[in-house]
């Protein structure tokens, strides 16, 4: 399924040291020459919405679409940052927003701190983390390892007691990625309260809303001096392609930033889109809803016809460890390639092991078709 052009244009993304899916873009073309290539790919190596978007969106933007492509967007976000701070709950002087979370990683961390900084991760979690603030700023990184034993669960009194130690930062993913564990709101606040006053904490609640309602840090970081939440809304709104995002935080943190963010950040489309997004919760909520009842039941069929370890998480995804005897994760991403379904293996988490995988959720016949290829591949 692999173009021809793709090796020499992943020698161009391999400058970029850290992993991540999008793999599928192999087998459609990424001069999108063709994009009905795409119905030919099952794109479970990058955790995009099953579902589509807000049918909202669609009507606001196709009568518009024309001059939606030819018109500059609201120069700093206004009515985006309006309507974020109404939805959420908190003033919009805490909220900042951006082409996404990746551009707000790289601006909010690469301004926050030096190469003399001490950072907190959970390992595993997000690599775009450790890429950033080891590779790219040059801190000091170390790791708060989660147990296979234990589910991958983070334990808040062992977290806690290690958070003693005095880090500059502390990087939280919750749900975490790729374990998809979900530590409860209050204790990470309690967790967060407990911690010396040196300590600032950057909360990844990209995909918090599968969590469920009042699992978001959002208020409770427009309140406090040493806490960011960052929100994405790509995976949990159906908004990837839009790349759209947002920061709460604290109002001096957010201010700061605000004077390094360039005019227009997020496209007119994208705010268009993630707008209509925020004024549809009734949607969302029960396509939420189902993501649960659909991950149940790929985690049972991974089980039953994979022989699979599985991790019970929370979010739109399920990390699974194929059973021994098997073939290593990499030969079955290999395979599972060949058959046209992109999933993802982790050789640069040494901590996951050579038999992890994670499968994106889909829609019940998508995952029919997953578990058929998969069980294909597993018995190579």
């Amino acid at each position: 399924m692999t173009r021809p052009e793709a090796a020499a244009d992943r020698s161009l993304a391999s400058q970029n040291a850290c992993a991540h899916g999008g793999a599928f873009f192999d087998a459609i073309g990424d001069s999108f020459d063709d994009l009905s290539r795409r119905r030919d790919v099952i794109n479970a190596d990058v955790l995009d919405a099953w579902f589509p978007p807000s049918p909202r969106i669609a009507a606001a933007i196709a009568p518009h679409l024309e001059w939606l492509i030819a018109t500059s967007p609201p120069t700093g976000c206004e009515g985006l940052v309006r309507t974020i701070a109404d939805v959420r709950g908190v003033s919009e002087a805490n909220v900042l927003p951006g082409a996404g979370s990746s551009e707000l990683i790289y601006l909010a961390l690469r301004t926050r701190l030096t190469s003399g900084a001490r950072v907190l991760l959970l390992d595993p979690t997000y690599g775009e983390y450790a890429h950033v603030l080891g590779k790219v700023i040059g801190c000091t990184v170390e790791r708060f390892t989660l147990s296979r034993v234990d589910g991958y669960r983070v334990d808040p009194v062992q977290f806690a007691a290690r958070l003693r130690d005095g880090f500059d930062l502390v990087v939280i993913v919750n749900p975490n990625s790729p374990t998809g564990v979900h530590l409860d709101r209050d204790a990470l606040e309690s967790v967060i309260a407990g911690a010396p006053s040196t300590t600032s904490f950057w909360v990844d609640e990209t995909y918090v809303e599968y969590a469920g309602p009042g699992a978001s840090l959002e208020r409770f970081a427009a309140a406090s001096p040493s806490t960011t939440v960052c929100k994405s809304m790509s995976k949990v709104y159906a908004l990837s392609g839009m790349r759209a995002a947002y920061l709460v935080g604290p109002e001096a943190a957010i201010s700061r930033l605000r004077m390094l963010t360039p005019p227009w950040a997020v496209g007119l489309i994208a705010q268009v889109a993630a707008v209509e997004a925020l004024r549809d919760p009734a949607y969302y909520e029960a396509k939420w809803r189902e993501t649960h009842v659909l991950r149940a039941a790929l985690e049972r069929s991974l089980v039953s016809e994979i022989g699979a370890d599985v991790v019970h998480g929370g979010a739109n995804f399920v990390l699974f460890h194929l059973p021994s005897g098997a073939p290593t994760a990499t030969q079955v991403v290999k395979s599972c390639r060949e058959r046209g379904l992109f999933i993802r293996d982790f050789p640069e988490m040494a901590s996951l092991g050579p038999a992890a995988l994670r499968v994106a959720v889909k829609d019940a016949a998508t995952n029919t078709r997953m578990i058929e290829i998969l069980r294909g591949a597993v018995q190579l």
